[in-house]
């Protein structure tokens, strides 16, 4: 099989392609893409939690910490304590981050505008319908295989 035709390495490189290209774009607001990530994430689930946070970016507790820490230092986050749980503390933008977040979102639908521009509309539509089937299948794999992992612990644990 050609890797070029190949579907999870074609996902793979234009996700890759995509982050590039904004990064590329994004350089002058000053950061990083774990920082840009991060201000998408809170933006799309205000008033997370740092450890909601770490498990929607996929990484550790701890270099989440140490995220938050320097877009909290740079006066892009404010972290607030929960009404109901004062150990808790609620992650939310700040108006300076809100701005910058609004340009970011703004250079992304220009950057995933532009990189779909040789697509009719029919197959823009379709290239859509397709990935939100494939995505919808993964999902469904995933919640399966963590029901299975379930029922194999809770039987273990009854042994």
């Amino acid at each position: 099989m050609e890797d070029e035709r190949y579907f999870g390495f074609l996902v793979s490189d234009v996700a890759r392609l995509l982050r590039t290209e904004f990064d590329r774009r994004v350089r002058d607001f000053g950061l990083t893409r774990s920082q840009w990530l991060a201000l998408t994430r809170i933006y799309r689930q205000p008033g997370c939690t740092q450890s909601e946070l770490a498990e929607t970016m996929e990484m550790e507790k701890g270099p989440a910490g140490r995220l938050v820490d320097r877009l909290e230092d740079n006066g892009f986050v404010v972290r607030e304590a929960d009404d109901a749980d004062r150990r808790v503390r609620r992650i939310h933008l700040t108006r300076k981050a809100e701005a910058i977040e609004r340009s970011m979102r703004t250079i992304a639908l220009e950057t995933i505008h532009e990189a779909l521009s040789d697509l009719d509309e029919a197959e823009h539509d379709k290239a859509i319908e397709v990935l939100i089937t494939v995505k919808a299948r993964l999902q469904e794999m995933l919640q399966n295989s963590n029901q299975t992992a379930s029922a194999a612990d809770r039987q273990m644990a009854a042994q």
